[in-house]
């Protein structure tokens, strides 16, 4: 029977759930759906709700074009969202804004109109107040300002950004000239009468008209900014109010967040406490060479918990320890020293006696619950979650020991699920149906040449036995800091299994979810223990009956496709290898990375000469499939050219032709994004598995 991953416009036409969020009260949770926009070229949001109790049918919530995200719930049960959607008062290429979707019923209503726009927000539990995540020009001391001068640059058409620190840029986007700002809004403030305000660009005029040119200060009589709006504060603005992670006091009178502090080129992040009324800032937890993140607070506003890690070196990684304290920062202290695993996730429990965590292990992400009395061993660990799936977006109940979360697994795409006390898992309702599929998962292991366990994840075709044996596609995981346990929709084995191959999933060694003995292993030697790691499970799975040993393929994305560069350098047993955004001179990457101080930290001079694998470059003897995109910047698109370069140096034949391919995307970054291109990305790789080991003999 035909399943939505033989076809690839029936896969990427089927619906995503990308968030969940709790209502105050515990009765409904609220799911962010992306569905394929009618013309096919990207993904639409909107907020679905479905009941707690798994009772019901999903109701849609909100339906715009440009559609809905970061949904919070206020303390009335309002429900705020981050969205572009059109704004009767606002320029039709306005930014992203604040709105609000009353609880009452009736249409949503936008709270915000800043030039900067909004990326996220963090809502008091008891309090209408809220602090929303922005940005402000550096030259510009009002809000006002601000726009007055975005619209100077976009007038005269200036993209130039001069900086005087490091780094210029993130992931895919460069960074200024606007920097990071935390502003504080009461939702009392929103007027109920209609707004009655000029034109977005008549606004902007009477804007510029009331600035003094050579002051850039306004000396208006009368606030542009719509009166009908809560005015926001600025609480905390530059490039150190780039915040990982905050949290809001339940009566809103206090942010604790994650700032960034200058550490030299380098950075950390330390725990500030900014009064959300004045913007008065106090230092609760602050060390050199240490980043504190993810701080969340207790519901009676008494305790803060957070993550402490201790900056990497050359001899080895840092653990991720999980550290609570008062409120003011005092009487901290790790919890549970000896459990070795890496929080993903964090909140109090909702009597506030313990922290619902997840964590990455041993192939999946289970939720734990950890209590904050008593023994501090590993005893006070409880796993609650015992399946083979991974959990995320992890939410209490109101008045119940009951949790609700999105869980997945490479079989299952994310769906709301309620989490008894006891374990028990029960879906709820859903607006994204898991799909059918004929594919099946095994779990497989061996055992390392140093007697490290090695496991992962083996995903099979229907029908592959002794007699029908299946190709095996080795894909090897990025991070590398990471683990083969949740569900992807950009590498997604069920397409490749639906195509006939079998796909095996391993966590080598680097990998987490193992302990951090497990990840040093891989430590300053990429090219050792994670490449040997990989071709023994590759030998255990090949010794199956069901697996044709004979037709094998190697694919990985970021440290995967440097993995899968160090494999083309040091085997020849595979007939075809894939290498998506991949690193292949550390001589070059290390400083034109968007992050640079890291990866030269975690690797001696010597280390990181050792394991570049563009020494390798004339023992390659299979066939390479490059991917890049040119908006690429945490592996920047001059390590596929030098690749592409290398290789054709070194194998491409007297008329020019190659054995190898590359497929170039100029307006894509590390990830394939755009739907259309993410299809072409499937058809290029499946192409070339096709040409090099067809999926049937």
């Amino acid at each position: 029977m035909p399943t939505a991953y033989d076809s690839l416009d029936d896969f990427f036409a089927l619906p995503r759930i990308d968030a969940a969020i709790v209502s105050p009260d515990g009765s409904r949770v609220v799911l962010t759906v992306a569905t394929l926009t009618k013309d096919r070229t990207s993904y639409e949001r909107s907020l679905w709700a479905v009941l707690s109790d798994g009772t019901g049918s999903p109701t849609r919530l909100t339906r715009s074009t440009t559609g809905e995200s970061g949904a919070v719930f206020t303390a009335a049960g309002d429900l705020l969202f981050v969205s572009a959607r059109p704004d009767n008062d606002a320029a039709d290429d306005s930014p992203a804004q604040l709105w609000l979707l009353p609880a009452a019923g009736g249409e949503a209503r936008p709270v915000t109109r800043l030039a900067g726009g909004v990326s996220a927000i963090v809502a008091a539990e008891r309090a209408e107040r809220i602090v929303i995540a922005s940005s402000l020009l550096p030259e510009a001391s009002t809000i006002e300002a601000d726009a007055r001068l975005r619209s100077e640059r976009a007038k005269l058409k200036v993209s130039a950004i001069v900086h005087d620190t490091y780094p210029v840029r993130y992931w895919d986007h460069d960074l200024g000239p606007h920097e990071p700002a935390l502003l504080a809004l009461e939702l009392t403030e929103l007027a109920d009468a209609p707004l009655v305000v000029a034109t977005a660009d008549a606004a902007v005029d009477a804007i510029a008209a009331a600035v003094d040119p050579a002051s850039g200060e306004s000396d208006a009589a009368d606030d542009p900014y719509p009166a009908g709006l809560p005015r926001p504060r600025i609480l905390a603005r530059g490039r150190s109010a780039g915040a990982a992670g905050m949290a809001l006091t339940p009566d809103g009178t206090t942010l604790i967040a994650a700032l960034r502090e200058p550490q030299g080129r380098d950075q950390r992040f330390r725990l500030v406490a900014i009064d959300t009324e004045t913007g008065e800032q106090r230092i609760v937890r602050d060390e050199v060479d240490v980043d504190l993140e993810s701080p969340v607070l207790s519901h009676d506003g008494a305790r803060l918990a957070f993550v402490r890690t201790e900056k990497s070196t050359p001899a080895g990684p840092a653990a991720q320890e999980l550290w609570i304290a008062d409120i003011d920062g005092g009487d901290a202290r790790r919890l549970v020293p000896a459990w070795d695993r890496w929080p993903s996730g964090i909140r109090f429990s909702d009597d506030d006696a313990a922290l619902v965590v997840t964590a990455d292990q041993d192939g999946r992400g289970p939720v734990f619950r950890i209590a904050l009395a008593g023994d501090d061993t590993d005893a006070a660990v409880v796993q609650v979650t015992r399946d083979d799936f991974s959990y995320t977006h992890v939410g209490a109940l109101a008045g119940s020991d009951d949790l609700v979360a999105l869980r997945s697994n490479w079989m299952t795409p994310p769906h709301p699920v309620r989490i008894a006390a006891d374990g028990t898992v029960a879906p709820l309702a859903t607006p994204a149906p898991v799909p059918e599929t004929a594919a099946s998962m095994v779990e497989v292991e061996t055992v390392a040449a140093d007697g490290a366990r090695v496991r992962g994840w083996l995903v099979l075709p229907a029908g592959a036995d002794a007699a029908s044996p299946a190709p095996l596609l080795l894909w090897i995981h990025g991070g590398p800091l990471n683990s083969w346990n949740a569900w992807s929709w950009r590498w997604s084995p069920q397409l490749a299994a639906a195509r006939g191959y079998a796909v095996l999933l391993p966590d080598p060694a680097l990998s987490t979810g193992y302990g951090l003995d497990f990840i040093a292993r891989g430590w300053n030697a990429w090219g050792a223990a994670p490449y040997t790691d990989l071709m023994a499970i590759t030998d255990e799975v090949v010794a199956r009956g069901d697996i044709d040993q004979t037709r094998t393929a190697a694919m990985g994305g970021s440290f995967g496709g440097y993995m899968a560069n160090w494999v083309a350098g040091h085997t020849d047993r595979f007939d075809a290898i894939v290498t998506h955004a991949s690193l292949w001179a550390f001589d070059q990457f290390a400083g034109t990375t968007d992050f640079a101080p890291y990866w030269q930290s975690i690797f001696t001079p010597e280390g990181a000469a050792e394991n570049s694998p563009h020494r390798f470059v004339r023992d390659i003897r299979t066939p390479m499939l490059v991917i890049h995109g040119d908006r690429d910047y945490r592996v920047p698109i001059g390590e596929g050219l030098r690749l592409w370069a290398d290789l054709n140096e070194h194998h491409a034949a007297e008329d020019g032709t190659s054995p190898h391919r590359f497929l170039y995307y100029p307006d894509e970054n590390h990830w394939i994004l755009s739907p259309q291109n993410a299809r072409v990305w499937y058809e290029t790789v499946f192409a070339f598995l096709a040409e090099k080991l067809p999926p049937r003999a």
